[in-house]
C-alpha cells in the first residue's frame, strides 16, 4: 500500500494542486492530510471548498481547533482572517473532523502527538533552541501507541524517524508555509530554507514501512502576493524564501 501524506496546507491552494499534481504521476493508493488546512493570509475559504470535495481522511490541527475558538482579541491573526472567510457550512465541515485516527491497523494519524495538537514529536523547544528530539522524548511522546507508522505534522519540518520499538514516525513537511515563528512554548523558528511544497509518500509491504519524502516547486509568487495584499509581511518573506524573521521583542 502506498499512501501520500498532505499536512500543515495553511490555505496554499497553488501549493495543494502542485503537491497533487506530482502525487497523480506516482500510483498512490490513498491520500491523507494531517490538518492544519486553512489558517493564514491566502486562501482559505477557496482551499476549504476543494478540499471537502476530497474523499481523503482528513485531521483537525491546532489550527482548526484555534480558529472554531477564536474571538478577537484572543486569537492570532491568521486563524482570524481565515474565519472572517469561512461560509456556515466550512465551519461544519471543521467541527466534523476528528484530532486523531487510525487508518487502518498498521496506520495511525495525528497532528502534533497522539495525545496533543500542540506539542512536536520529532522536534523538542528550549529556551533559545528547537533540537532534535532524543530517542527517550520521541518514545515518550509515541507512548502506548502500537502502530507500524505514525503520520504527524504540525512542525513543518519533514523528516522520519523510527522509535526504539520500530515504529516509523513519518513528519511530511508542509504543503503550504515553509517556514514560521512561534512563541509556544519558547519564542523559536521553523524553518527549511526552500519555498518548495513538502509531502511524503508511505509504503507498506508485510508489515514492512518505509517513507520517501517529497519536494515540489510551485508558483510561490501567487501566494506571496496574496499575504502582501492582507498586509502579511512575515509570510510573504517565508513564501518568497523559506526563511523566518524572528519574533519582534
Amino acid at each position: 500500500m502506498r499512501i501520500a501524506l498532505l499536512s500543515d496546507i495553511h490555505g496554499n491552494l497553488p501549493a495543494l494542486q502542485a503537491v497533487l499534481q506530482d502525487i497523480s504521476l506516482r500510483a498512490v493508493d490513498r491520500v491523507v492530510n494531517l490538518g492544519d488546512s486553512l489558517s493564514g493570509p491566502l486562501f482559505p475559504r477557496e482551499t476549504a471548498e476543494f478540499l471537502m470535495q476530497q474523499d481523503w481522511p482528513q485531521l483537525a490541527g491546532n489550527h482548526e481547533r484555534q480558529i472554531l475558538e477564536y474571538k478577537p482579541g484572543h486569537g492570532g491573526e491568521s486563524d482570524g482572517y481565515a474565519l472572517s472567510t469561512l461560509t456556515p457550512d466550512i465551519l461544519d465541515w471543521l467541527k466534523s473532523l476528528p484530532g486523531t485516527l487510525w487508518l487502518n491497523d498498521e496506520v495511525f494519524l495525528c497532528h502534533g502527538t497522539p495525545t496533543t495538537d500542540l506539542v512536536y514529536f520529532l522536534e523538542t523547544v528550549e529556551p533559545g533552541a528547537v533540537r532534535l528530539a532524543s530517542p527517550a522524548e520521541v518514545d515518550a511522546r509515541l507512548g502506548s501507541i502500537s502502530a507500524r507508522v505514525v503520520a504527524c505534522g504540525h512542525t513543518h519540518i519533514a523528516r522520519a524517524v523510527r522509535s526504539s520499538n520500530g515504529t516509523l514516525i513519518v513528519n511530511p513537511g508542509s504543503v503550504g508555509l515553509q517556514a514560521y515563528d512561534d512563541e509556544h512554548p519558547y519564542p523559536h523558528l521553523m524553518q527549511n530554507g526552500t519555498t518548495d511544497a513538502r509531502y511524503a509518500i508511505i509504503e507498506g509491504n508485510n508489515g514492512i514501512w518505509s517513507a520517501a519524502l517529497h519536494s515540489v516547486p510551485y508558483d510561490y509568487h501567487a501566494a506571496a502576493d496574496a499575504a502582501l495584499l492582507r498586509n502579511r509581511k512575515d509570510w510573504q518573506r517565508a513564501l518568497l524564501t523559506g526563511y523566518a524573521q524572528p519574533l519582534a521583542s
